[in-house]
């Protein structure tokens, strides 16, 4: 494929795709989408649920602010509320906060603030609504595995979005 020229990766491209290449594509843009095809024909195409969360991004869907997370175990929660810090550890059974395991996040929440909360949003992991008290922080400090696959999913894709004519 590095030794063909352009004019050899446009005639390719054309009986490959039975259309040209976008004039806009260079000759390394137009080898690595020949690739492409022939990966994809060999062995398989990409899976529909990474299809459809891509199909989204090209439609200017936001990456996942309110998609349900899947918490592996062994990952760590960490809440600051009224001035204590609070870890709370994914388990296989639930999750475990100050040694004890509960079934739900919730739980913990309404354990540590008196009143009935939305687990995952306590804990930052859901888009919230209401406003914070000053002085209260949420965040996550996840597994290595849940944060790369995280930051691979943001790098994978990059979308090329058209201003719209007034």
């Amino acid at each position: 494929m590095r030794s063909l020229g352009r004019d050899d990766l446009r005639t390719l491209w054309r009986t490959t795709f039975r259309s040209s290449p976008p004039p806009g594509f260079t000759k390394d843009l137009i080898a690595r989408f020949i690739c492409w095809h022939i990966q994809e024909q060999a062995f398989g195409g990409v899976d529909p649920t990474i299809a459809t969360c891509l199909d989204g991004f090209a439609h200017g869907d936001k990456p996942g602010a309110d998609a349900p997370r899947r918490l592996k175990p062994g990952t760590v929660l960490v809440r600051e509320y009224r001035g204590e810090r609070h870890t709370v550890t994914v388990v296989p059974v639930g999750f475990a906060w100050r040694e004890t395991t509960y079934p739900s996040l919730s739980t913990i929440a309404r354990a540590i603030t008196g009143t009935s909360w939305n687990g995952p949003r306590f804990f930052g992991l859901r888009a919230s609504v209401s406003r914070r008290q000053p002085g209260d922080r949420a965040g996550i400090a996840t597994g290595a595995a849940l944060a790369r696959s995280s930051r691979r999913l943001a790098g994978s894709v990059s979308t090329r979005r058209n201003k719209e004519q007034p």
